[in-house]
C-alpha cells in the first residue's frame, strides 16, 4: 500500500484516539503507529506503550514518515508545574526523536488561544498575526513554549518539517476546558465593556484538518475552526442561558482571589477568552480545499447537550446540593460561586 506511515502520540484517548481510528481506516495511510502509556481500542494500529518523554521513543518512530504529537495534558485539575513539565519535555523529546529517527514531518496541535484574546484583535485574525497571548490562562504558557519549539526545530534539525494546527474552542469527544465549562454555569458571565466572539471547532473537523497535514496537503501554521463566529447575544439566544453582567474589576478580582486560595482551577487569565475576540480566518486550510463540516451553531448545540446536568461556577464543578445553594444565593454570588465554594472550604477547615 502506498501512503505514509504515521505515528500518533496520545493515541489512546481524546483527539488522539479519534485520529488514530480515522487514519487506520484511511486507504491513503500505509500504517499507523499508536503511542501512549496504555493501549487504546484501535485494532488497526500498531501499539507502542511508553511515555513520550522517554528517549526510547526514537526507536519506536523508526520507519515513520509523519508524527502527529497529541500527548498533551491540559486538564484543569492537573498541577500546573507537573503539566508544564509533561507538555514541554514531551514535545522536546518527540521533536528530537523524530529527527533522529529520520521522520520528515511532525504535526503539533496547540490552540488559537496562542493569538491572545485582546480588545484590539481584528475579526478575524490572520494566521500570520502575532502571538500575543500571555501565560496567564490555563495551559497557554505551555502552548506558547510548544510554538517556540516548533519554530526552532527546523533550524536545529534541517530537513524536519514542523506543521502547527491551532483549533478554536474545541468541542466534542468529552473535551473539558475552562471554555466548555463556561456553558455549565447557571448564568453566562459577561464582563461589562467586553465584546466576546465565539468560534468553535468540533473534534471531527480537527481530525480531518490533521489528516490534511499528515497527507501534506497543507503545511506551516494553520488555524482551524468553524466558518465565522457567534456574537455573545447569539450565544445567549441559542443556549437559552441568561447573562450576568459584572464590572471588570469585580469579575477579574474575584476570579483571581478564588484561584489564589485554591477554590477554583481556572486562573483569572481564562476570563479574557470570554471577554475579547480571538477568532481566526482559517484561510490556509480553505485554500488547500479543506472545509469544516460543522457550523458554530451546530457545535454549540452539541456542547450544550454534552454539559447538560453539570453545574459549574467559577470553573469549579459542584455537586447538586452546592449548585442549588449557589442558585439561590443571588445572581452575583451564584455566578462567581463564592457562597458554595467558601462554605465548602470552611467545612474542610473545620474537619482538619
Amino acid at each position: 500500500m502506498r501512503g505514509p506511515v504515521v505515528a500518533v502520540t496520545g493515541a489512546a484517548s481524546g483527539v488522539g484516539a479519534m485520529l488514530t481510528e480515522r487514519l487506520a481506516a484511511s486507504e491513503e495511510i500505509k500504517q499507523v503507529i499508536a503511542i501512549d502509556e496504555r493501549r487504546g481500542e484501535c485494532e488497526g494500529a500498531q501499539w507502542q506503550i511508553l511515555d513520550v518523554r522517554d528517549p526510547a521513543i526514537a526507536e519506536k518512530l523508526r520507519g515513520a514518515d509523519v508524527v502527529v504529537h497529541l500527548a498533551l495534558d491540559l486538564d484543569l485539575e492537573t498541577d500546573a508545574a507537573a503539566r508544564t513539565a509533561y507538555n514541554v519535555r514531551g514535545t522536546q523529546t518527540v521533536l528530537t526523536a523524530a529527527a533522529a529517527a529520520g521522520v520528515h514531518r511532525v504535526v503539533l496541535c496547540t490552540s488559537a488561544m496562542v493569538y491572545g484574546a485582546l480588545p484590539d484583535n481584528e475579526l478575524p485574525l490572520s494566521e500570520d498575526a502575532e502571538l500575543r497571548a500571555t501565560a496567564e490562562a490555563t495551559g497557554v504558557g505551555d502552548l506558547l513554549e510548544i510554538e517556540r519549539l516548533a519554530r526552532r526545530a527546523p533550524r536545529a534539525h534541517p530537513g524536519l518539517n514542523v506543521t502547527v494546527v491551532r483549533p478554536g474552542v474545541l468541542v466534542g469527544g468529552g473535551t473539558d476546558t475552562a471554555l466548555t465549562r463556561y456553558f455549565e454555569s447557571p448564568r453566562l458571565l459577561v464582563v461589562a465593556g467586553s465584546r466576546p466572539a465565539w468560534q468553535f471547532c468540533h473534534v471531527e473537523d480537527l481530525c480531518s484538518a490533521l489528516e490534511y497535514a499528515v497527507l501534506e496537503k497543507v503545511e506551516g501554521e494553520l488555524a482551524v475552526g468553524c466558518d465565522g463566529w457567534l456574537e455573545q447575544e447569539e450565544v445567549e439566544e441559542l443556549s437559552g442561558i441568561r447573562r450576568m453582567e459584572l464590572p471588570s474589576a469585580v469579575a477579574l478580582g474575584a476570579a483571581a482571589r478564588l484561584h489564589r486560595i485554591g477554590l477554583t482551577p481556572s486562573p483569572a487569565g481564562d476570563l479574557a477568552y470570554t471577554m475579547y475576540p480571538w477568532v481566526v480566518s482559517g484561510s490556509r486550510m480553505h485554500d488547500a480545499g479543506w472545509r469544516p463540516q460543522w457550523t458554530n451553531e451546530e457545535v454549540l448545540a452539541e456542547l450544550l447537550e454534552e454539559v447538560a446536568g453539570r453545574h459549574t461556577v467559577a470553573g469549579r464543578r459542584l455537586g447538586r446540593k452546592d449548585a442549588t445553594a449557589a442558585g439561590a444565593a443571588g445572581a452575583t454570588v451564584a455566578l462567581l460561586g463564592t457562597a458554595a465554594l467558601v462554605r465548602r472550604a470552611r467545612k474542610a477547615r473545620r474537619r482538619i
